[in-house]
């Protein structure tokens, strides 16, 4: 399993520290959020924030793209340090073309889907990403509640993707629930609050050890 905690969590008055701090304690992802104020309603930081931090970091930066045409960005994104980028289905009329300019530019791609949206949205995709990360909060905000019926489309692709593909969960999971989580078929679990709200070598460890 791997941990991406997420940055939108993390105190930017200490970012570099924190980060620093995951790393060290076992954590290989780092989930950066970016928002639009039009896909969702907040809007977070943009490529320049974690272009600053790249050099500094070994971490893998799992970039999530919560904006709408998500196209206009990608080489942007990718020149500021990301491995991966993972956009919406619902925030492009052309996923193909994401998927193509990412790949083109040596990254791996990643699509994601809403809490509402169904699995068959990313079925036809899911031969040409590198990644499906299923939201379990309704994206936009952290220390949301984790909506258990998206554990039916977990299952369902992993169903379909086989046993080492990645499905990545990102909303409300923390030590409670990070188990279940994994057992339902999710290899990858984004977790904010839980790692961020409280000792974070601590909070690390523990996600770590639950599964």
């Amino acid at each position: 399993m791997i941990l991406s905690p997420s940055m939108l969590s993390a105190d930017f008055s200490v970012l570099g520290q924190q980060i620093a701090e995951i790393e060290k304690a076992g954590a290989t992802w780092l989930h950066i959020d970016v928002m639009d104020g039009i896909f969702v309603p907040n809007i977070s930081f943009g490529a320049c924030v974690y272009k600053s931090i790249r050099a500094k970091s070994n971490l893998f930066f799992d970039v999530h793209l919560m904006i709408t045409d998500p196209e206009r960005y990608i080489e942007d994104f990718v020149s500021a340090g990301a491995d991966m980028i993972t956009f919406h289905v619902e925030a492009t009329k052309n996923p193909e073309l994401c998927i193509e300019k990412i790949h083109q530019l040596g990254k791996k791609a990643g699509i994601s889907l809403n809490p509402g949206t169904s699995v068959d949205a990313v079925i036809p995709y899911l031969d040409k990403v590198d990644m499906v990360l299923v939201m379990s909060v309704n994206p936009g905000y952290g220390g949301q509640k984790y909506i258990e019926d998206v554990n039916p489309k977990i299952s369902k692709l992993r169903e379909l993707c086989g046993e080492d593909f990645l499905i990545e969960v990102d909303g409300g999971i923390n030590k409670s629930n990070i188990k279940s989580v994994v057992d339902l078929g999710a290899n990858v679990i984004v977790a904010g609050s839980a790692v961020f709200n409280d000792n974070i070598t601590a909070s690390v460890h523990g996600l770590l050890e639950e599964v």
